[in-house]
């Protein structure tokens, strides 16, 4: 299935956002994961790609499939290019079409100092171009609703992301953010540059005070003063901060909905619990 035909049958998309494991021993555990939220309505999952070798970047598709054959829910893997060569984009498309895949969230992907970048791409849209040659998948592209970290400025970062769109993307996925407003202004300047594509909104809920460091040094997202306020609220209060964050996310994303986004796009860290909350508190909306 054509991911992009989601959009034109549904006001809001509703998606999630799996990861691979990064050690062999953890692979059932994924699998695990992965039946249980199957049993959720989300329309489909996206799966990430290890960074710059972080990983065993075949487990990608492995998954891809697994939720395609085995949980009968269409997948959208990621695939990056910034350490790879076109040889390699080339044979990770061949085995992807093998397997029945038809969608591709096509990426740059992060710099990582321990694998230097390659020469044969430098941008996202050089890959998107790429597989748009090759005619078999649907793309998709990433966004940054409070514009890319790289970026000089909000005005080259939504030509960035026109040139993405002119190579053959057919909707944007959205980095994590926690400020709605700032999604609503990103929306205004795409639209005022012309771009109609729908936009997925990212949603983590943030669920364990750990986990918000490493989120912001990997979304550059800000923090809302009501956010911050939760958590000076919940510091040494595990359960507490739990479900204030299952709480504001769930807000969050009625906000988005209600204001006509065309997609949500969560980041539930692989945690059946945490997706299974969160859909009950929207399934009104949906």
């Amino acid at each position: 299935m054509d991911i992009g035909a989601l959009f034109k049958k549904k006001p809001c998309v509703f998606a999630l956002e799996v990861f691979p494991p990064k050690r062999d021993s953890r692979v059932e555990s994924v699998y695990n994961t992965l039946d249980k939220l199957g049993e959720l309505p989300f329309d489909y999952v996206s799966v990430t790609y290890s960074a710059g070798g972080s990983g065993n970047r075949a487990y990608t598709g492995e998954i891809a499939r697994y939720l395609k054959d085995k949980i009968g829910i269409e997948p959208l893997p990621h695939l990056t290019c910034l350490s790879s060569s076109r040889q390699e984009v080339a044979e990770e498309l061949e085995g992807l079409a093998a397997s029945g895949i038809k969608n591709i969230l096509a990426l740059r992907g992060d710099r990582n100092p321990s694998a230097p970048p390659r020469e044969d791409y430098r941008y996202a849209s050089d890959l998107i171009a790429d597989i748009t040659a090759d005619g078999r998948f649907y793309i998709a592209a990433a966004c940054y609703a409070e514009g890319h970290p790289e970026s000089p400025s909000p005005e080259a970062d939504i030509e960035a992301l026109a040139r993405k769109i002119e190579a053959g993307a057919g909707h944007l996925v959205s980095q994590l953010f926690f400020d709605n407003g700032r999604y609503y202004r990103f929306l205004s300047r795409l639209r005022k540059r012309g771009i109609t594509c729908p936009v997925e909104a990212g949603v983590m809920p943030v669920v364990r005070p750990e986990q918000l460091s490493r989120t912001l040094a990997l979304s550059s997202a800000s923090l809302p003063a009501d956010f911050s306020k939760l958590l000076a609220r919940y510091e040494g209060d595990p359960q507490g901060f739990f479900d204030a964050g299952i709480d504001y996310a769930s807000r969050q994303i009625r906000d988005l909905i209600e204001g006509g986004a065309d997609g949500i796009h969560l980041y539930a860290m692989n945690r059946p619990s945490v997706a299974r909350r969160i859909y009950e508190n929207i399934a009104d909306l949906l």
